[in-house]
């Protein structure tokens, strides 16, 4: 094959790829921007924040993942893989397509997440405005704490997945194992 074939190889593998997560994102974001906005605003205010703290923590959880798969050595997987270690060949995977399962947990997920907590939190503050009948828009301060969680959350969330990049991707793989066709 040629360079040139191979070079438009790849040029046609990331636009399908963008394809591909352009209609998962846009499927997933309405289906939870859906159940947020009709789910959440039937619900009582401590329901709600406790759904805004999940969505917040799902967030910063695969956040923690993406980067794992991309800071982990996939040697330290073989060994294991020769060991027949549980989810040590699904964990090699992972690691061998580190950009688009980090794109996957950070960009897709955590951006739905990021998105759905900000409408979200824009219900809650509907809900406590009405609630303790104030007169002033609690929206930019709730929306600065959501972001602040968020951003707080993921730079610690960064430091874990960096030092504990091989027990989290094994963790994942492990899970992953356990729903493979194998």
């Amino acid at each position: 094959m040629s360079n040139k074939q191979e070079k438009e190889g790849k040029e046609n593998s990331n636009i399908k790829w963008f394809i591909e997560v352009f209609i998962m994102t846009f499927i997933l974001s309405m289906i939870f921007s859906y159940i947020s906005a009709n789910g959440v605003s039937h619900l009582n205010l401590i329901s709600a924040i406790l759904i805004l703290i999940l969505v917040i923590g799902i967030g910063i959880f695969f956040d923690i993942i993406g980067v794992a798969v991309t800071v982990a050595n996939e040697h330290e997987f073989h060994a294991k893989a020769t060991k027949k270690v549980k989810g040590s060949k699904d964990s090699i995977k992972l690691i061998r397509n580190a950009p688009k399962v980090a794109n996957i947990c950070a960009d897709v997920i955590g951006d739905i997440c990021g998105v759905l907590s900000g409408a979200i939190s824009a219900l809650i503050a509907m809900k406590i405005t009405e609630q303790f009948d104030l007169n002033f828009d609690l929206q930019f301060l709730l929306s600065a704490l959501v972001a602040a969680l968020t951003v707080g959350g993921k730079a610690l969330g960064k430091g874990i997945a960096n030092n504990k990049s091989t027990a989290i991707v094994h963790a994942v793989g492990i899970i992953l194992n356990k729903f493979s066709r194998d």
